[in-house]
């Protein structure tokens, strides 16, 4: 027995012919529902009857994913897919005029290597500073207090202790840095008939996810190669993540292979948005990226590409809702059994 008396809730209610969500008011007089061992700050996964317009509950699963928010939310992005250059100077020209063009979008969401694309260490150690002092990431804290826009900085290098970091950085609207994440997972593969790639020579790993918490509900940060490590989606998603962001600089050869695919099985294994802007085209530093910068649903379904030619921008709104709904339909992340593990040989 649970009793509540001030205050709006959600409950989903599902049937053989669906699921809907119904939202009522606590107020002045107390109600008494029979739940057990369920709050009504959770969604509720729900069986319900209707006979003579009287509703039958039952509980099938209690204590979902918790409640963030109980009004609807719409978040308005401009997705973005750059060709960086590799100095500061012409990505700082770029990203201006990206933000200025944006429109009414709450956030801009730029690739990976937005604030530099260069793979000459030597080079690149001439310019790359710390967070505090790097010049794109200053121009675009500028950029979001003037336009009152937050700003995703996919990522930039920026210095770590012994060579750079791969680093994400999320501005609000009034300018300040909120989160950063440095990549955990560098890509160090063997593609066949391709020279070695080895982020690892000049980056160092991060050994932190970070999670932070929006007026949309929680973001998950991660960068390009992260993408095939579905447990830190998983950890994310079930710690309430609403949008899980994998801003990118996919080779072409694996774009081709495993970019949509790995994009939307996050989605759906998570029940999240998917925010993946993306690097396009042939690069200063002598790279081609893959493009087709993309946004997910929660179910999977592909809101946008961006296609693989050219540089260019587009806005879209995401029902945060969706997150919730995906959740209560397919409970999976509440499904998951622990189990020991049996090696069988002849």
């Amino acid at each position: 027995m649970y009793r509540q008396s001030f205050g709006f809730y959600k409950i989903w209610l599902c049937n053989n012919y669906g699921i809907s969500c119904h939202k009522f008011e606590c107020s002045g007089k107390l109600h008494t529902i029979e739940y057990p061992m369920c709050h009504l700050d959770t969604y509720l996964l729900l069986a319900f009857v209707e006979d003579f317009g009287i509703l039958t509950y039952a509980v099938s699963f209690a204590n979902l994913i918790p409640v963030l928010e109980m009004k609807s939310m719409n978040l308005k992005v401009t997705l973005v897919q750059m060709n960086s250059t590799d100095n500061h100077d012409g990505n700082i020209d770029a990203v201006q005029q990206i933000v200025r063009q944006a429109g009414g979008s709450d956030l801009i969401a730029l690739p990976e290597a937005a604030g530099m694309m260069n793979k000459n260490y030597t080079e690149a150690l001439k310019s790359v500073t710390e967070v505090e002092r790097d010049p794109f990431i200053n121009c675009c804290k500028n950029l979001a207090r003037e336009t009152g826009k937050w700003i995703h900085v996919g990522s930039t290098p920026v210095r770590g202790d012994e060579k750079f970091y791969n680093c994400s950085v999320l501005i609000t609207k009034e300018g300040k840095i909120l989160a950063t994440y440095n990549k955990i997972h560098l890509f160090d593969v063997f593609l066949q008939g391709k020279k070695v790639i080895g982020e690892s020579q000049r980056y160092e790993a991060g050994d932190t996810a970070t999670l932070v918490e929006t007026p949309w509900g929680p973001w998950g940060l991660t960068i390009c190669y992260d993408l095939r490590f579905p447990s830190l989606y998983r950890d994310y998603s079930q710690k309430g993540a609403t949008v899980l962001f994998i801003p990118s600089a996919f080779t072409v050869p694996t774009g081709k292979a495993h970019w949509e695919v790995l994009l939307r099985a996050r989605a759906i294994e998570n029940g999240a948005w998917v925010i993946a802007a993306a690097q396009v085209g042939n690069h200063d530093d002598g790279r081609t990226t893959y493009g087709h910068s993309m946004i997910v649903s929660p179910w999977g379904e592909i809101i946008a590409d961006l296609g693989g030619d050219i540089p260019c921008q587009s806005n879209y709104t995401l029902d945060i809702d969706l997150v919730q709904s995906s959740r209560v339909q397919i409970p999976s992340l509440l499904n998951g059994k622990s189990y020991s593990f049996r090696y069988v040989q002849e």
